[in-house]
């Protein structure tokens, strides 16, 4: 297992710590700008673009790595993890959202096709509700 600093989630600048109602209160043109879907650096911090330049990389050249049948695991954050995605697949930087988001513990899964990237599963893992035991 290693780390790289390049998976990290996305700098929000002044927007870190901030709940979201206290996002749209003090920032409401920034965030409904980004919510429309042009580039905005989130409380002067990094576009989504600038996101995946960082962590796409560290990606590609792990799964380079891989022997052939090998699996890569990558572990970040909901928002790094989605621009990664839109990237390696080729996606319009402003098509990154319609990839959704990705909830806590959960997956997605990608494979390499005869044409680039695939996207095989999104957002995997949740659970029915409710999960009773055997106990129960």
């Amino acid at each position: 297992m290693t780390h790289d600093e390049a998976l990290r989630e996305t700098y929000a600048g002044v927007w870190q710590g901030l709940t979201h109602e206290e996002i749209i209160s003090r920032y409401g043109d920034e965030y409904a700008a980004w919510k429309r879907g042009e580039p905005v650096r989130r409380g002067g911090g990094e576009l989504e673009t600038e996101v995946a330049d960082r962590a796409a990389p560290v990606v590609l050249r792990n799964a380079e790595k891989l022997p052939e049948d090998g699996t890569l695991v990558v572990v970040s954050h909901g928002g790094t993890i989605r621009t990664t995605i839109g990237r390696l697949l080729g996606l319009d930087p402003r098509d990154w959202e319609s990839l959704g988001g990705l909830s806590n513990c959960c997956w997605s899964v990608l494979g390499e096709g005869a044409r680039g990237w695939r996207l095989l599963e999104h957002n995997a893992g949740t659970l029915p509700e409710p999960v009773l035991g055997d106990d129960d």
